[in-house]
């Protein structure tokens, strides 16, 4: 399943499991529901996506907050097992962000199931009309792959891109919704 970290309120940030040789993404993935702080990457004024503002100490998983990791553990396995899930309910960490980014993410998390926009329409949607090579660059550095969906955002000639895990893995994710491309 990868990892999740769930800070009780809110997802600081979760990994998609590694593709391993044939067997289909929702197999023998193993899932860990602890939370633990966010390695930085970036920061400044304005941190990019893909770092955390939850502290280590607010980042640890207590007895109350531990069933909410746990659910959205289990609805990321359902979502690989085929289960049609969109996580618009899954509250993020956005401490931090632009109000571009912001839009973003209001914009990606819009995207419905199964559908796909250009990294141009996503810029539009968000109200950025001129901005999707930025727009591009928040989706490589989307640190929530399956509840801020960049999976779903594709060139205007093809996949695009997917960051570390290769356009192989956002094939099959788009796969799992049933989109080809």
């Amino acid at each position: 399943m990868g990892e999740v970290w769930h800070d009780g309120s809110r997802l600081v940030w979760h990994e998609l499991p590694r593709p391993v040789a044939d067997p289909p993404l929702a197999t023998h993935a193993r899932a860990r529901t602890r939370a633990r702080e966010t390695p930085a990457q970036g920061g400044g004024k304005h941190p990019p996506p893909s770092s955390s503002t939850v502290t280590a100490k607010r980042a640890r998983v207590s007895r109350r907050s531990a069933p909410k990791a746990e659910q959205l553990v289990e609805s990321m396995k359902a979502y690989f097992e085929g289960a049609r899930l969109d996580f618009r309910d899954v509250a993020v960490d956005v401490d931090g962000w632009t109000p571009f980014q912001l839009d973003i993410v209001r914009a990606l998390r819009a995207v419905p199931y199964g559908e796909v926009v250009s990294y141009q329409e996503l810029a539009q949607l968000a109200g950025h009309p001129r901005a999707q090579r930025a727009a591009g660059t928040f989706c490589a550095r989307n640190r929530f792959p399956l509840v801020v969906p960049c999976h779903r955002v594709v060139s205007s000639d093809g996949l695009g891109s997917y960051g570390s895990l290769g356009l192989d893995y956002k094939r099959r994710l788009l796969e799992l919704e049933g989109v080809t491309l």
